[in-house]
C-alpha cells in the first residue's frame, strides 16, 4: 500500500554556530597582518625556523635579494652573507645572540641572487611559543646602499675640505717664513746700496751710479713681491687685524696720489682727481691706503706713454664710491673675475709685459671686503680702459648698524 502523503520539504541541516566575536577579530587582523607582511616592499620580512633555514618571504624579500620565494623557501639565510662573513660564521654568531637576548641588529653587506651586494640594517628578533620554547626568528632587512653612499661621500668630501684647509695653512706658514727669511737680506741690500748712493764709500762714476740705480730698482721690486706674498699669506691664515674707525676718505686718496705722482710723471702720464668733500667711511686707514695706492700703481703700470689716470670718488647711498680709471688697454670681459685670483695675472699682464706675482688685486679685494667692502673692475666711461672700483661702508651709517 503506497503512501499517498504530499512529501514535506528536504530537511536543512542546522547553521555552524558563529564565531565569538574576539576570534573573528582576530581572525581578520591575522588575515590583515599576513596580507600587510606578503605586500610590503621596502622591507624584506620573512621568517626562519629554530635552525636559520627560511620559512616565509615577502615581496620586499624578493625585490631586494632576487629570489622568488620557490627559490628561497628551505634554504640557509647564510645564503645572503658574504663568503669571508660565513667563513667567519657570522650569520650563527647572530643567531646566538638573537636567542639569548631577544633580538639582534646589524649592518653589513649581503649578497644579492645575481651576486652583487647591498648594504644592509638587519634586525633578526627570536619568535618563541606560549610555553618559552624558541621556535623561529623573524628577520627584517632595509637596503641603506644609497644611505651608506650618501654618508661615504660626505666623509669623502670632509677629509678633502679637511686636507685643503691643512694645506692651505701649510702654504700661508711656508709663504710667511720664506717671505721673512728673504726680506732679511733685501734690507741688507737695500741698506748698502744707500750707503753707495750717498758716496759714504767714495764718489762713484757716471756708469757705477747708473749699475747702482738698477740694483735699487730691483731690490724695491723683489721687496715688494716679498711684501705682497707676506701680507697673502697673513690674509689666508687669518692673522691681519683690523683697526675700524671712522676717517676721511678723501684725505688718504690725496696723500696717495701724491705717493703715485712722480711714477706717473715719470712714465708722462696725466693723473688727475675729482674727489670733493670729506667721502667718511668706517675703515682701517692703512690698509684704505695699501689698497688705492695698488690700484693707482696698476692703472700707471699698464696705461701707456702720454696717457691719462682719474680717480672719481662719491657718496652712493650708504657706500662710499670710489674708482680709479685709466686709458690702458683694459680687463676683457671674460677675465674680470680672473684678476682677483691669486697668482693670476691676465689680459693686461700679457700684452704688456710687465712683472708682478699677480696678488696685489687678489689682496685689495680681500682687504676691502674685510672692511665691509667690494672691489670690482669693468670697462672705463667710454669703453676703453679699466675701471676699478672700491666701495667702503660710509661711516655714520656703519658706526650706527654696528652699535644697534
Amino acid at each position: 500500500m503506497s503512501d499517498s502523503r504530499t512529501p514535506g520539504p528536504a530537511a536543512v541541516p542546522p547553521a555552524a554556530p558563529a564565531a565569538p566575536p574576539a576570534i573573528a577579530r582576530l581572525q581578520a587582523e591575522g588575515a590583515l597582518f599576513s596580507l600587510l607582511v606578503e605586500s610590503v616592499r621596502d622591507y624584506a620580512i620573512f621568517a626562519l625556523d629554530a635552525d636559520g633555514y627560511i620559512r616565509t618571504w615577502n615581496a620586499g624579500a624578493q625585490r631586494f635579494k632576487g629570489y622568488q620565494a620557490h627559490e628561497i623557501i628551505g634554504r640557509h639565510f647564510s645564503t645572503f652573507y658574504p663568503p669571508e662573513d660565513v667563513a667567519a660564521d657570522k650569520p650563527g654568531w647572530e643567531l646566538r645572540v638573537a636567542t639569548a637576548e631577544g633580538r639582534v641588529e646589524d649592518q653589513g653587506w649581503r649578497v644579492r641572487k645575481d651576486g652583487t651586494r647591498f648594504w644592509a640594517n638587519v634586525v633578526i628578533t627570536a619568535l618563541r611559543d606560549a610555553t618559552g620554547e624558541l621556535v623561529g626568528f623573524a628577520k627584517v632587512t632595509r637596503d641603506l646602499t644609497e644611505r651608506r653612499a650618501a654618508e661615504m661621500q660626505a666623509l669623502e668630501d670632509a677629509r678633502r675640505v679637511a686636507a685643503a684647509e691643512a694645506a692651505n695653512r701649510a702654504k700661508s706658514e711656508f709663504l710667511a717664513a720664506m717671505s721673512h727669511e728673504l726680506r732679511t737680506p733685501l734690507n741688507a741690500i737695500g741698506g748698502y746700496a744707500e750707503l753707495l748712493a750717498m758716496e759714504l764709500r767714495g764718489p762713484l762714476t757716471e756708469t757705477q751710479r747708473s749699475d747702482l740705480d738698477r740694483i735699487q730698482a730691483s731690490q724695491r721690486h723683489l721687496l715688494r713681491i716679498i711684501n705682497d706674498l707676506l701680507n697673502y699669506s697673513r690674509i689666508e691664515a687669518g692673522q691681519l687685524t683690523y683697526e675700524l674707525a671712522p676717517m676721511s676718505l678723501a684725505t688718504s686718496i690725496a696723500a696717495v696720489m701724491e705717493m703715485a705722482r712722480p711714477l706717473a710723471q715719470l712714465k708722462g702720464l696725466t693723473l688727475a682727481s675729482d674727489v670733493t668733500g670729506d667721502l667718511p667711511v668706517l675703515a682701517d686707514r692703512t690698509k684704505v691706503e695699501q689698497v688705492v695706492l695698488n690700484l693707482l700703481s696698476n692703472a700707471i703700470k699698464f696705461t701707456p706713454t702720454g696717457g691719462r689716470v682719474a680717480v672719481h670718488g662719491a657718496m652712493v647711498g650708504d657706500h662710499a664710491r670710489v674708482s680709479v680709471t685709466d686709458t690702458g688697454p683694459g680687463v676683457p670681459e671674460d677675465q674680470r673675475q680672473a684678476v682677483f685670483e691669486p697668482f693670476v695675472q691676465l689680459g693686461r699682464t700679457l700684452t704688456t709685459g710687465t712683472e708682478g706675482t699677480g696678488l696685489g688685486l687678489a689682496i685689495s679685494r680681500d682687504l676691502a671686503r674685510a672692511m665691509g667692502g667690494e672691489l670690482s673692475v669693468d670697462a672705463g666711461p667710454d669703453g676703453r680702459g679699466a675701471c676699478f672700483t672700491l666701495l667702503l661702508p660710509a661711516a655714520v651709517l656703519a658706526v650706527a648698524a654696528r652699535d644697534a
